[in-house]
């Protein structure tokens, strides 16, 4: 008797493999099997005929640490299928410290809606440890999985106190607390530490307009959470002071392993910025370096989507990278906004930080800042320039003149990177770029990108940039592996996290933004995502539904489908010191022969065809030198080579070693044995075996 049994789909691994038509059963929360024609007596059964079967979506950027405590369904991501978040991330989280004092950190660097914080301070109780935290989650009653982190700013005020946090480097012993604190945390199943430079990220409370705790670390302290996330194997992740991008060296030298074991770190973020858009062109050759040349174990994120943010008068995030736009985000009322605006020294201090270039992130192009709705309806839909241009004035005067006549009622959107789609598609392909950096649950009012896996598979499904199988696994199995979570893979003992697509409906455009009253918040606004109703037509958690047809089930927020997700691939006592990577999703496994690493490099068919003509072809050639008595057609033999790395290019990307990359002795001999088995119908058993190797090792690294 099995909990589910789901017929006829297509189904996706989540590692890239080609779909294949097969039921899915499900016992225990756990995938029985995944095979054609499965006869077995089933609590409920799916016609799935038409549909995609694949594993939930992981989004591995988010902000639910609070709400996550106030409405742990998390609806907003469920619905678009997302079947696991990972939180605690910028150096924020709720694992360790006084809830007043993490209030303080949380509340303006991610925008958080005060009815939230407040809704939560009211019932929120301490821990006293981080395990008694992880503890405390897992008895929520979570919508999706969860995989928290331990955020630094956290840890760095519990240890000094919240003032001395701001001012001043650790002390000594303040590191060696630190430390034991921080391995503490992963010892008890945080599955990463994260650390923020971002120097517009805010207090709020006493310390406001101060940076947060984070920020006040020196690279000795960066280093030691550094050092313990590589003995752990443990994902590190920072945010580099886009401002200065020596911080962004500092924190990549830490990632360099050549002589080490690498670090597990992933960076903030690679995008197509408008301020300048040749940046998105240097990731690809950066991460090459990093990786493939000097052994590191680097991931940025991107996000799928132009990014589009969404501010009321002066309160935004965006005015938070210059002096005089903070002091706008300090008032605590219109009338002390409209004081500021009233003195001509801050008027013409605010066109100097406008006007400076140095160090800007946002573009405050006046004409690419168009107004949604404000008191006066003829403003609505025009950008400033235009209405400045009505009105015979210079644009920025104009823009401060509508700020100060409107305040929080003027209402308007710019999109400062990604609206380009072909460096956009670009960014989600690249091997060493994770599609992520949502931001789930933070900046309500100004953001709300909860359907990004949604959105990479539209934009493939249309542009045909990744096949259906890759844009899959590149927001499930791949983020998964490198993020060491139990999740993003559908096969036989896997999580029963599963998501049934309508892929006719993702041939669409990729969803808008839009404002909700949202009863989470008591009615106030928060910007979410709709439209993938057409698109998703059920969401499973543990083989239990969660989402169907638009609607949430009963159960979402109320009985605990989800778990915490803790550090599940191989430990590191059982990893190899000189493992070569497969691919960029598969970095760690058992093998040491050569020729095993060889077959699971080369399992798609095609990749296989194009290897084994790429043998004929070097063999003809010196067979038909040979005879003609032409040694001349032997210039052709990179023909050969060239016909095999086409085979990885188009269909099976993995990682080349050096020594392989123009001629190696032991690449040629597997190419030769690899023809020989093809001939004998004894190849496709060879990938049969390694495949079940490898999944014996990774199941065993999750138990």
């Amino acid at each position: 008797m099995v909990d589910l049994l789901i017929r006829g789909g297509l189904v996706f691994d989540g590692l890239g493999a080609p779909p294949a038509r097969a039921d899915v059963a499900v016992r225990d929360g756990r995938v029985l099997a995944v095979a054609q024609g499965i006869e077995a007596p089933a609590s409920e059964t799916i016609d799935a005929r038409g549909r995609w079967v694949l594993p939930g979506f992981i989004d591995i950027h988010t902000h639910y640490d609070l709400e996550i405590e106030i409405a742990p369904g998390l609806a907003e991501s469920v619905r678009h299928g997302v079947t696991a978040v990972v939180i605690g991330n910028c150096s924020l989280s709720l694992t360790v410290g006084e809830p007043e004092t993490l209030a303080d950190i949380f509340l303006r660097v991610e925008s958080l809606p005060h009815v939230l914080v407040h809704k939560w301070l009211r019932q929120a109780v301490g821990w006293a440890t981080p395990a008694e935290y992880l503890a405390h989650l897992a008895r929520l009653p979570l919508g999706p999985c969860v995989a928290p982190m331990l955020g630094h700013s956290a840890l760095r005020a519990h240890v000094m106190g919240l003032r001395r946090s701001l001012e001043a480097h650790a002390t000594d012993d303040e590191l060696c607390r630190m430390r034991a604190r921080a391995a503490e945390a992963l010892s008890a199943g945080c599955i990463g530490i994260s650390v923020d430079m971002v120097p517009w990220h805010m207090m709020s409370g006493a310390y406001k307009g101060r940076t947060i705790p984070s920020q006040h670390a020196d690279l000795r302290e960066y280093r030691m959470l550094a050092n313990l996330c590589r003995e752990r194997d443990a994902v590190f992740q920072v945010t580099p002071n886009p401002q200065d991008r020596r911080t962004l060296l500092h924190l990549l030298r830490l990632a360099l392993g050549s002589r080490r074991a690498p670090l597990r770190m992933t960076v903030l973020a690679a995008l197509d910025t408008a301020v300048d858009r040749r940046l998105w062109r240097s990731f690809r050759p950066l991460l090459h370096v990093l990786n493939d040349r000097l052994g590191a174990n680097v991931r940025f994120q991107t996000l799928t989507e132009p990014f589009t943010i969404y501010s009321d008068g002066p309160l935004t995030p965006l005015f938070e990278e210059f002096p005089t736009g903070v002091r706008l985000n300090d008032a605590e009322s219109a009338a002390e906004r409209r004081a500021l605006w009233a003195d001509h020294g801050f008027r013409a201090a605010f066109a100097r930080d406008w006007r400076r270039r140095a160090g800007r992130t946002f573009h405050r192009d006046l004409r690419h800042m168009r107004i949604v709705r404000a008191p006066d309806p003829v403003l609505a839909g025009r950008s400033f320039a235009e209405v400045a241009e009505d009105r015979g004035r210079d644009p920025l005067d104009t823009f401060m003149d509508l700020l100060t006549e409107h305040d929080v009622g003027l209402r308007w959107v710019a999109t400062g990177a990604n609206d380009r789609p072909g460096p956009r598609q670009a960014l989600m392909a690249l091997p060493h770029v994770l599609p992520g950096f949502t931001d789930a649950g933070a900046h309500a009012r100004h953001l709300g990108y909860y359907d990004g896996a949604l959105s990479l598979l539209r934009q493939a499904s249309s542009a045909g940039f990744l096949t259906p199988a890759q844009a899959v696994a590149r927001v499930t199995g791949e983020p998964a592996r490198w993020f060491r979570l139990d999740a993003g893979v559908l096969r036989a003992g896997a999580r029963a996290d599963l998501v049934l697509l309508r892929p006719d409906a993702l041939r669409t455009e990729i969803a808008a933004q839009v404002e909700l009253e949202d009863p989470v918040l008591d009615g106030a606004l928060r910007m979410v995502k709709r439209g993938s109703d057409e698109a998703v037509e059920a969401v499973y958690v543990s083989g239990r539904e969660a989402w169907r047809d638009g609607h949430a089930a009963g159960t979402l927020g109320r009985e605990r489908l989800g778990e915490v997700l803790r550090l599940t691939v191989p430990a590191p006592e059982r990893r190899h010191a000189a493992v070569e990577p497969i691919s960029a999703a598969i970095t760690d496994h058992p093998f040491t022969d050569y020729w095993d690493v060889f077959v699971l490099k080369h399992q798609h068919p095609a990749n296989v065809a194009f290897h084994a003509a790429g043998v004929v072809i070097f063999y003809g050639l010196c067979l038909w030198a040979w005879m003609s008595g032409q040694p001349w057609w032997l210039a052709l033999l990179p023909l050969s080579q060239l016909t095999g790395l086409l085979g990885h290019r188009f269909f099976e990307r993995s990682h080349i070693d050096r020594r392989d990359a123009v001629f190696s002795l032991r690449a040629t001999r597997c190419l030769n044995r690899m023809f020989l088995r093809l001939i004998a119908g004894r190849y496709p058993g060879d990938v049969r075996r390694v495949r079940a190797e490898l999944d014996a090792y990774q199941a065993g690294g999750a138990a």
